[in-house]
């Protein structure tokens, strides 16, 4: 039903935006073809993007979830999509918006898409693990290279190589490097190198490209079997901004073809750069650690025992005579102490024996054994022995006269 309005008798607006309301939401939900623009993930649930027609400049805000966002794989900026949206009209603000139900990549977006799940799921399973990684031979006996026949790739490979390192031997497979072969073609050639014995290191290598023609790099066959070769595998597939599945299971992801060549061996005029620097330092260290030497047994030669080695032999032999002086001096000195107490004792000795007595006048008389101490002792008749200082008598007592 049309509503009437005049400046007399205008309409509420609430009147008009309910009614708008009712004639967009009448559209019901229906599947829009559009380009994702701008996405602004938020905490939450709700999620916000712009959507812009691939062709006339509209556009269009959009609501959604996280779930919805999810589900649909990643969506880079740009990607076309096919969004199920239902219109829809807020009454408090009269603003237009889109709820978005579902989204489905198309065309590019759709192989985006795909890409990206297959690589969230060698991920998961440990493809990409960097502990995994192996390292480059330092010098390889002999290089495999897989490319394109005759492409630039080869050329940057082959030449950049041989300008680092003259000698540097190649064993090329040439393979499709786009085209729905050319993942068959690469495994084929990955598995016939990596069973050679002097093989040390393979590079995988094709220039750029759009994400089509660099599909066969994101195969799952070949992901896995770089990842079981024994053999290192060097990826230089595209430019520095292109990222297929086979740079992450690789062991070293080279940016560039030439960056490759630079990776899988050494530039030999830098290694003989290093080599006359280590010989240089080496005979610096050497020369340094006899100048040491040489200054050390100067300083030895220097010293007053090296100068004159019998000088220290004189001052122990002076030691020494000194040392004998003094002991002669002291055994001297103690005899003559000794000799002066000898001499006391003696004196003592001969001041209480008695010859001593005998020698100022007297005399002992004993008879027989017996030494007679009392004149009661002795009786007349008896022969007594009368001893001197210089001899002895026989004497007979004639009386005996004991005071009292």
């Amino acid at each position: 039903m049309a509503l009437t309005s005049s400046p007399d008798n205008p309409q509420p607006l609430r009147t008009i935006v309910q009614a708008t309301k009712s004639w967009v939401e009448r559209l019901g939900a229906v599947w829009v073809e559009g380009q994702i623009i701008e996405i602004k993930r938020r905490a939450g649930q709700v999620q916000f993007l712009t959507l812009r027609d691939s062709v006339a400049d509209i556009s269009v805000s959009v609501t959604t979830t996280a779930s919805v966002l999810d589900a649909a794989g990643p969506l880079p900026e740009g990607t076309v999509v096919a969004a199920w949206l239902k219109p829809q009209v807020w009454l408090a603000s009269g603003r237009l918006s889109f709820d978005c139900h579902e989204l489905r990549p198309l065309g590019l977006g759709r192989l985006l898409a795909a890409i990206e799940q297959r690589k969230r799921m060698l991920q998961a399973e440990g493809l990409f693990a960097v502990e995994l990684k192996r390292r480059l031979p330092f010098l390889p006996r002999r290089v495999g290279l897989i490319t394109g026949a005759g492409s630039a790739a080869e050329r940057d490979v082959v030449e950049n190589a041989r300008r680092r390192w003259p000698a540097t031997v190649f064993e090329i497979r040439h393979v499709l490097v786009q085209g729905p072969q050319a993942s068959e073609q690469v495994l084929a050639a990955l598995l016939d190198l990596d069973a050679a014995e002097d093989v040390d290191v393979i590079v995988i290598a094709r220039g750029g490209g759009s994400v089509e023609d660099l599909l066969p790099f994101n195969d799952e066959a070949l992901a896995r079997a770089v990842h079981k070769a024994r053999t290192p595998v060097v990826s230089a597939i595209g430019h520095e901004s292109d990222t297929p599945i086979l740079d992450l299971v690789a062991d070293v992801r080279a940016s560039t073809p030439t960056d490759a060549a630079k990776r899988v061996v050494p530039d030999a005029a830098a290694e003989a750069e290093l080599i006359r620097n280590a010989r240089q330092r080496a005979q610096r260290a050497v020369l340094s650690r006899i100048a040491a030497h040489e200054q050390a047994l100067a300083q030895l030669r220097e010293r007053p025992v090296l100068r004159d080695p019998a000088a220290a032999v004189s001052v122990h032999r002076e030691q020494v005579a000194d040392l004998r002086q003094r002991a002669r001096r002291s055994v001297l000195d103690a005899r003559d102490r000794e000799a002066e107490r000898v001499a006391a004792l003696v004196a003592r000795a001969r001041a209480l024996s008695p010859k001593a007595t005998l020698a100022r006048g007297y005399a002992i008389l004993a008879r027989g054994e017996e030494t007679l101490t009392s004149a009661a002792q002795a009786a007349a008749g008896d022969k007594l022995l009368g001893y001197l200082h210089d001899g002895r008598l026989t004497m007979d007592v004639e009386s005996i006269e004991v005071k009292e």
